[in-house]
């Protein structure tokens, strides 16, 4: 029943970073305008992503742009994307190696192949979350080069945005929830053995206890097979 409760609640905990690195994702907000400066009363906030560039203006309306060249981007940007996909395909892997290697499911034909699919989905999420913290990390690191570099403009020096934020979370969820579900393994494999050593040392008590009933039994007889009260 621990494991099956370690299991559970990893899995929850790696669903909502697959979850996280969706957003992530999606939202057009790794990069932000710096207010440093005269940008400090701009008309219009700048939002960069993965995937296409928005301007906010300070009446409300918002245009967003999708990027017309991958290779016009900058590196880390083009790492950021390759990376973040690629976690997101490892979190749907993982996911599906954790439906088919649940105690609650039968998926898998072989009960026995459970704890294996559980490891492999474990390995997935934790792959997943390397990736997703690499590229926020990378990214995060690049806006702090541009953000204390002179040779910038106040205009093109950027913040972090609320997607690095959310990548961060989803990292450490799915680094969290793929940890669990490894764990959940290994207390599979550990159950079997100790009820196998438990049930071993309670027959081997029973046989110590029945050998002494009837070494016990044996003893009280006499050679003639009267019992002793017979002779007093």
């Amino acid at each position: 029943m621990p494991s099956a409760g370690v299991e559970i609640l990893g899995m929850i905990l790696a669903v909502a970073g697959w979850l996280g690195v969706m957003v992530a994702c999606c939202l057009p907000m790794w990069r932000v305008v710096a207010y440093v400066g005269q940008n400090i009363v701009m008309a219009q906030v700048i939002w960069e992503g993965l995937w296409m560039s928005c301007v906010v203006q300070s009446t409300g309306q918002m245009h967003c742009r999708i990027y017309e060249s991958m290779l016009g981007l900058s590196a880390d940007l083009q790492a950021s994307r390759a990376l973040t996909v690629t976690a997101l395909l490892l979190g749907v892997l993982g996911i599906a190696l954790a439906v088919a290697g649940a105690k609650c499911t039968n998926c898998a034909r072989d009960p026995a192949s459970k704890p294996r699919l559980a490891l492999a989905s474990g390995l997935a999420f934790v792959g997943a979350g390397l990736l997703l913290l690499v590229a926020v990390c990378w990214t995060a690191h690049t806006i702090v080069l541009d953000f204390y570099n002179p040779l910038l403009e106040e205009t093109q020096k950027r913040e972090f945005g609320k997607s690095l934020y959310f990548g961060w979370a989803a990292s450490c969820l799915l680094l969290l929830g793929g940890a669990l579900l490894s764990c959940s393994c290994s207390c599979a494999r550990a159950q079997p053995g100790t009820r196998a050593g438990t049930g071993a040392g309670a027959s081997a008590a029973t046989l110590s206890h029945g050998s002494r009933a009837r070494y016990s039994a044996v003893k009280a007889l006499s050679l003639d097979g009267h019992e002793r009260r017979d002779y007093v």
